[in-house]
């Protein structure tokens, strides 16, 4: 079937930059229609990445506190006994929930749905969109503006000699099927130590796999602050975590339901093998730009993603890009500022994005939650900067709930007293550090932030005294 139908946007790809973008677009008052390939909205975040991973990361996290943490608190109970099952349903049942309401807030918007795989087609004084659907039948869309939001896709990993390691899901597995095991690995590899990797690793780590990370660089956590990093490896060590760093995976050999990892260290010099029962690649992700019809439209890209200027447009008139497709971090939260700017862009408005101010967390326990430049980052410009740092053992809340690990680090402007970033290692840092972005967002100074009573006892307490330490003038240390 071949029908036109015309718009004033497109949007391709409905994962949280997508989705937000046609919402806001609709909003405005432009007539708006999704396109998307999966049989469900939500993309990779809500489908097979933060909503499901996060759904595991908290059951497992109840179930180790369970097993480890309520008897210093008085609370005696038997050991507990894992329903992986039971625990599977709850990650679904959240999934579903997430994902019926986008379906929900679409259809509520008045935003037109396009189940199939969309291509962008130059089009006379505007563009179409052919539509796909799973069957092979075809739709084309007419359209005066199209956003690429399509996210990315997982990161291949080679051997040595350049082949790529085929994913099954069953013994080698993608994030996609580190979330769906049917049971607990004895052993399981992680090729890896950024986000997904630590998280993934921390949810079978707790539910009894003995879980080893190789990671090509010398450290974990690329991007985030060095500090920050090195302390939290020494925390996920003591919980179990076995780490190979500096070391490359050379070859990856399939056997009877298991897999042999080779590896080596990447100066050439110590070699080895682990066992294992499932493998993890978590080597990253690519921009999804494949079979769009992005190149064949004039469309210019670079490595894999859409150039864009600064306000999201690509070289051809009428194309925009946001999210994980364009440059900078791929964070579903960017990729919803992103979209909600471009709609606004549309309809004439001013969107923009406080790039400067995007946060990092890694739901691990304890968190890390990171905004603004590293200490690295900022002494690499040149520029002197001051350092507050305070340590979780020293707050009250923190002692009460038995989470000390970790500490708040603010670094400011050593002549402006602007805060540059801040970065926390310690329970609930993804909430706490959504203090620090109101403040950057407002250009706000160490100072500004002292002065703002806080809670007691709370653990932002700790924000507040890193802030004061910036001045030497923390009050409880």
């Amino acid at each position: 079937m071949d029908s036109c139908m015309s718009y004033d946007l497109i949007v391709i790809g409905t994962g949280p930059g997508g989705y937000v973008c046609a919402i806001r677009a609709a909003q405005l008052g432009l007539k708006t229609a999704v396109v998307e390939k999966s049989p469900t909205f939500g993309g990779t975040c809500l489908n097979v990445g933060c909503i499901p991973s996060k759904a595991l990361l908290h059951a497992s996290h109840m179930f180790s506190e369970a097993a480890h943490a309520l008897a210093p608190l008085g609370v005696l109970v038997d050991a507990p006994r894992l329903d992986l099952s039971a625990m599977m349903k709850h990650k679904d049942a959240t999934v579903g929930a997430n994902v019926s309401g986008v379906a929900f807030l679409l259809k509520k918007n008045g935003v037109d749905a396009f189940m199939g795989v969309g291509k962008l087609l130059r089009g006379e004084g505007g563009h179409q969109v052919e539509v796909t659907a799973a069957d092979g039948g075809k739709q084309t869309l007419s359209t005066k503006n199209v956003v690429i939001a399509t996210g990315s896709a997982v990161a291949p990993l080679r051997d040595a000699d350049g082949a790529p390691i085929e994913i099954d899901e069953k013994l080698l597995l993608s994030s996609t099927g580190a979330l769906s095991l049917p049971k607990v690995p004895e052993n399981l590899v992680i090729v890896g130590a950024g986000v997904i990797g630590l998280e993934l690793g921390s949810v079978w780590r707790r539910l009894g796999a003995k879980v080893t990370v190789i990671e090509f660089l010398d450290r974990i956590l690329p991007g985030f602050d060095l500090e920050v990093a090195r302390r939290f490896q020494k925390i996920l060590e003591k919980q179990g975590f076995d780490f190979r760093l500096s070391t490359k995976v050379t070859r990856v050999a399939r056997a009877e339901g298991a897999v042999t990892v080779s590896f080596a260290a990447v100066d050439g010099g110590t070699e080895g093998v682990i066992g294992a029962d499932a493998v993890l690649i978590a080597t990253g992700r690519i921009p999804y730009t494949e079979g769009l019809g992005l190149a064949e439209a004039g469309v210019t890209l670079e490595r894999g993603r859409v150039v864009i200027d600064d306000n999201f447009a690509a070289n051809i008139p009428g194309v925009y890009a946001i999210g994980d497709v364009v440059r900078g971090p791929m964070l579903a939260h960017k990729a919803e500022e992103e979209g909600v700017a471009v709609a606004e862009i549309l309809a004439g408005q001013h969107g923009h994005v406080d790039y400067k101010v995007i946060p990092g967390v890694v739901y691990t326990m304890p968190e890390i939650a990171s905004v603004g430049l590293t200490e690295e980052e900022a002494r690499a410009k040149g520029a002197p900067v001051n350092i507050g740092k305070f340590p979780f053992t020293a707050n009250g809340r923190a002692r009460a709930m038995r989470e000390t690990e970790g500490f708040v680090k603010i670094i400011a402007d050593a002549a402006t007293d602007r805060v540059l970033g801040v970065h926390i290692l310690g329970a609930g840092a993804g909430e706490l550090i959504a203090e620090a972005c109101v403040l950057m967002g407002f250009s706000g100074s160490a100072e500004d932030l002292s002065r703002i009573c806080h809670a007691h006892p709370t653990m932002s307490e700790a924000v507040k005294e890193a802030a004061l330490a910036v001045g030497k003038r923390a009050i409880h240390i």
